[in-house]
């Protein structure tokens, strides 16, 4: 096997990827890091992401490998969902040498013509014991109820870790990297067609593409909310959803994510038994904690940015063992980090083979 080839574990070889040695609860810690990462084409050469040229000479690898190590060293994330994963044994031997004991994985990337890269992956890595990793499976009844196809699948597979975290215990991470906002298709351009003609085809492609990449995007968040419901209702572990959602949660199509309530429903204990399953911002419980601190003016910075404009799509959502408000809840949030530098002031000599994406980390800090 090539240093650069892609080793996939089934669920059944998990145990593969996770060391003899544990991390006691009895341990005291009393903050807990978790971060989300978008690496942006990381495939150690000499592979190709996409197409047959684009190959990151070994200098350009060198630069990567050190800016994702300077940042782990840095931040010194306990646990930390990767996205756009192409060379896993590569990132898997990157964080061990950072001191991430535990790694999970449970897809690979399509490779076309034996060194051409395509379809990237997500990965988790952490200093705590993962216990079980798997997929998550598309409910096909509820996919076909939603006026889906019988064959409906994510466009990347969903990973979710079991992490025995410090004073909670198995805790559910679940990292994604849900369809991008790309035209699901492209129109095909006739040359014997007129200018005006191909312009209007073109611009039809992108309007009905790219709603075709909301539908997928938005049923994805559905269906995933859908299985960590019944996870939670079975197991009741603590969630943690992070990624890259390449969508704003505030305009619709991801908002059944953070649903806070049972709608016309005045019944306040039936209401609580719901903050069970909610999801909420980690920026939003961030906020809150801070609220009462006058001399702080928070302002939530864009994680990606696109010609003029800039958007959130980098998230970490959380269950109500890390939400302060709730009586019961073991954490809260007491951090929130938005590694953008090289993004809005960048260095080329650091940050020249970094990621198109912010890094978003969050402190959990044990409450009193």
């Amino acid at each position: 096997m090539s240093n650069n080839s892609v080793s996939t574990p089934t669920i059944s070889e998990a145990s593969l990827l996770l060391p003899n040695s544990k991390v006691s609860n009895e341990v005291a810690y009393t903050k807990i890091k978790v971060a989300t990462f978008n690496l942006f084409n990381y495939l150690a050469p000499p592979d190709a992401f996409y197409d047959f040229d684009r190959i990151y000479s070994a200098q350009q690898w060198q630069k990567k490998q050190q800016w994702i190590t300077t940042y782990l060293t840095t931040h010194e994330p306990d646990v930390i969902g990767f996205q756009e994963v192409f060379s896993v044994e590569s990132l898997q031997a990157l964080v061990k040498e950072a001191g991430y004991q535990y790694f999970a994985v449970i897809d690979q990337p399509t490779v076309i013509d034996d060194f051409i890269y395509r379809d990237p992956v997500v990965a988790l890595a952490s200093k705590f014991p993962i216990k079980v990793i798997s997929t998550v499976a598309v409910d096909t009844e509820l996919a076909l109820k939603l006026g889906l196809t019988a064959d409906f699948s994510f466009s990347r597979k969903v990973l979710r870790a079991t992490v025995e975290l410090p004073h909670i215990g198995d805790s559910d991470c679940y990292v994604v990297h849900f369809k991008s906002k790309r035209a699901s298709w492209q129109a095909q351009v006739d040359k014997l067609t007129s200018l005006e003609g191909n312009v209007l085809e073109q611009f039809k492609a992108q309007v009905a593409g790219g709603w075709a990449s909301s539908i997928q995007r938005g049923s994805e968040a559905t269906l995933l909310m859908m299985k960590m419901l019944e996870r939670r209702a079975k197991k009741g572990n603590a969630m943690i959803l992070m990624g890259d959602f390449n969508n704003p949660l505030n305009d619709g199509i991801l908002a059944q994510l953070i649903t806070p309530n049972l709608l016309f429903n005045n019944d306040q204990t039936q209401q609580k038994l719901v903050k069970f399953y909610t999801l909420r911002d980690a920026w939003d419980l961030y906020k809150d904690n801070h609220s009462a601190d006058t001399k702080v003016l928070l302002t939530r910075a864009a994680t990606h940015y696109f010609g003029q404009g800039s958007s959130v799509l980098d998230y970490i959502l959380l269950s109500s063992e890390f939400d302060a408000a709730d009586q019961s809840s073991y954490f809260e949030v007491s951090d929130y980090i938005n590694t953008d530098k090289h993004l809005i002031n960048p260095s080329f000599d650091i940050d020249g083979e970094s990621t198109d994406h912010a890094v978003v980390s969050i402190t959990l800090t044990l409450r009193q």
